[in-house]
């Protein structure tokens, strides 16, 4: 008689576990961290435009009714704890992304040929999005640029809120009314990057349940 194999419990259960570490497209700790930077992105924006309001350099107004605080002195609290917010929380993000080599390996290289040739192929609905693990140039690109814009956002808001205390700073972003106009383009740089990023998960919806499960 033929001996009958029993499956072993041990080896099915890394067999299980390996399959969901397979399976798994964005770690706790990665969704867990864009969820803080939404929600501190949001109010940052808020407060940011009543403040603007405030003290305007251009010939516009943002409506009323999209800005938060209320006041000046109310839109300025609610600016300066959510800075702190974001800072801690993308201090973090980096910091991680850095140490286990995933910035390099999610990011980089990016060929601006490539970058063509995704644009191109997303323009005509053509834009493969089979594995959510793996970003595509425009996606590499868009990514990195908000990476950069968030640091020249908090430079130049250092240079709003403490002047004197960063001269270098202040001075290499054309005084403070210089510093003012960059920090509210880069704004106007991370909302550009904020209506992209929620068309594409309109277009991919498995985008948002990906970041909200993990799989």
């Amino acid at each position: 008689m033929k001996r009958q194999l029993t499956p072993d419990p041990a080896s099915a259960s890394y067999a299980d576990n390996d399959r969901k570490v397979k399976s798994l497209i964005h770690p706790g700790w990665l969704r867990c961290a864009h969820w803080l930077n939404a929600v501190a992105v949001v109010i940052l924006v808020l407060s940011g435009w009543r403040i603007y309001n405030a003290t305007r350099f251009l010939d516009f107004a943002i409506p009323k009714e999209l800005t938060l605080g209320g006041w000046l002195g109310g839109a300025l609290q609610w600016h300066f704890a959510a800075m702190w917010l974001l800072v801690a929380n993308g201090f973090c993000y980096l910091a991680i992304n850095l140490w286990t080599g995933r910035l390099r390996r999610k990011f980089f290289p990016i060929s601006p040929a490539q970058v063509l040739a995704d644009v191109s192929a997303a323009l005509r609905g053509r834009l493969a999005h089979a594995d959510l693990r793996h970003y595509n140039s425009v996606q590499r690109l868009a990514y990195v640029f908000v990476m950069l814009d968030s640091v020249l956002l908090v430079m130049s808001g250092l240079v709003l809120w403490k002047s004197v205390q960063f001269p270098i700073l202040r001075e290499l972003m054309g005084g403070y009314e210089g510093a003012r106009r960059v920090h509210f383009f880069a704004m106007a740089g991370l909302c550009a990057f904020i209506v992209v990023h929620v068309a594409m998960v309109a277009l991919v919806p498995r985008t948002l349940l990906a970041m909200l499960r993990g799989r």
